[in-house]
């Protein structure tokens, strides 16, 4: 069998032999507002970080680490929504009928359920229908694909046994009373997240790379058109378990919304609550650190002197991304938690990105920040020239230092308003920190949430961002 017919049969494998789909219930994110002050916001951030903000809602920000294809994409196609109260068996039930508030806690815990069971069916799919195929056909090596999927067979296993302990706690009507002891039991697992979300953030860049790869590109775009990817890409389930895991802080909150306090099941749902915070900030806080440590090791440093030990003893990464200066130069911006680093992004030799200093490292303590109104820069460097209402002359802010010799100054473009907001919120933030601290560095504070792309306000990261 030729390599053409081997593709068309493996493509073909998942959708035939594959059980149909569990639907999904009404997802509770959609019922939640958005939240953007959780520590755990990042981890997403944390790999879109490369490049970016805390989970921008804006698609135009250049802060994303993954550049968005100009093409329409086809629209995704969505698993049918099922809620529970389409399960529940009235003639198998209570005598009593359930309050509206009961009926908000089945649903609650039935989209718990209903989630653990689709993402086994995803994390199946990726190495069933990307994965496997992959190596069969040597579109990529075995270490290639290591770095790319990490451990996410492991985490198969963890989540069926949370599906059985569920499915096992569930009524015959369909009702669940309890399942506060089975979260407080399990939820320590995943802790096993920590090797998966941290390869994350070298994964992103080595599939970027390889999509360059014409039969990488080919196989990945027949995927695309397959129904079982549901138009979903490779990286979108490399991403669902981050994207699970910054979940589960909000479902178990629906949980207790409510569920009443007398409720036997309410005192385990509390200690589930704080299980889930404390493993999912441990994993963001080392997902930052491997972020960080990513990012380090690919700045080239053109001259000795811009080695810096502010540079060397960051653990964490507060932003970074696409930024221009006032002759339209594009450059990408980090700032660390005490360090502003300016370089260029460079390819050398089919490797990930590597980002070349074009300047001296800028400490934060020595740096000024100045908001510039639009049309106050001018390209070319003039300060209040014309072209005020020219798009070139929006959206700069400044940043000044002085090193014991004349001031220097950098002025910077962002891609829009928001970006240079987040940008500036950013800066700021990294300087009331630097003031706190003094000369002792920072504790680390990804965020898991946003997993993978922006700055603390602007990187290509999204850390897993929780509400609080």
């Amino acid at each position: 069998m030729d390599y053409h017919h081997q593709l068309l049969f493996l493509l073909q494998e998942p959708s035939t032999k594959r059980s149909k789909l569990l639907t999904r219930v009404t997802s509770l994110a959609s019922l939640l507002p958005p939240v953007k002050t959780t520590p755990l916001k990042r981890i997403g951030q944390t790999l879109q970080r490369s490049i970016s903000f805390p989970k921008v809602s804006n698609p135009s920000s250049s802060m994303t680490a993954t550049r968005v294809s100009t093409a329409t994409a086809p629209a995704t196609k969505r698993r049918d929504s099922k809620l529970w109260s389409e399960t529940f068996d009235v003639r198998l039930g209570a005598t009593q009928p359930l309050s509206p508030k009961e009926i908000k806690r089945q649903e609650a815990i039935f989209e718990l359920a209903q989630g653990e069971q689709d993402l086994v069916e995803d994390l199946k799919l990726a190495k069933k229908a990307y994965h496997d195929p992959m190596l069969k056909l040597s579109i990529m090596t075995e270490h290639e694909l290591n770095q790319i999927f990490g451990t996410l067979e492991s985490l198969i296993p963890l989540h069926e046994d949370l599906v059985s302990r569920l499915r096992e706690a569930r009524k015959p009507d369909g009702s669940t009373e309890h399942v506060g002891h089975i979260l407080t039991d399990w939820l320590p697992c995943l802790s096993s997240y920590t090797s998966y979300c941290s390869n994350q953030v070298k994964a992103k860049p080595l599939l970027d790379q390889k999509k360059q790869d014409r039969r990488v590109q080919d196989f990945l775009q027949r995927c695309l058109q397959s129904p079982f990817s549901r138009k979903l890409d490779l990286w979108n389930f490399l991403d669902i378990p981050r994207s699970r895991l910054v979940k589960y802080p909000l479902l178990l909150r629906e949980i207790l919304k409510h569920t009443p306090n007398d409720h036997p099941d309410r005192q385990h749902l509390d200690e589930a609550m704080l299980v889930v915070q404390s493993v999912v900030a441990d994993i963001n806080r080392r997902t930052g650190e491997s972020e960080c440590q990513y990012y380090k090791d690919r700045l080239l440093y053109t001259e000795d002197g811009q080695r810096d030990e502010l540079i060397d003893r960051s653990r964490t990464l507060s932003c970074h991304g696409e930024l221009k200066n006032n002759r339209g130069l594009k450059l990408h911006v980090f700032l660390f938690q005490d360090v502003l680093v300016i370089t260029r992004s460079i390819s050398l030799n089919d490797q990930p990105v590597s980002y070349q200093l074009c300047r001296q490292p800028i400490p934060i303590r020595q740096l000024d920040l100045e908001d510039l109104l639009d049309g106050e820069m001018r390209v070319g460097g003039s300060i209040r020239g014309a072209f005020s209402n020219n798009e070139r002359t929006k959206n700069f802010f400044r940043v000044t230092y002085r090193t014991g010799g004349p001031l220097q100054s950098h002025c910077f473009q962002a891609s829009d308003a928001f970006n240079k907001q987040q940008w500036i919120n950013c800066i700021r933030q990294a300087k009331e920190a630097a003031a706190l601290t003094g000369d002792q560095p920072p504790e680390t504070g990804i965020c898991l949430e946003t997993g993978l792309g922006f700055v603390q306000g602007s990187r290509t990261f999204n850390p897993l961002q929780l509400s609080q």
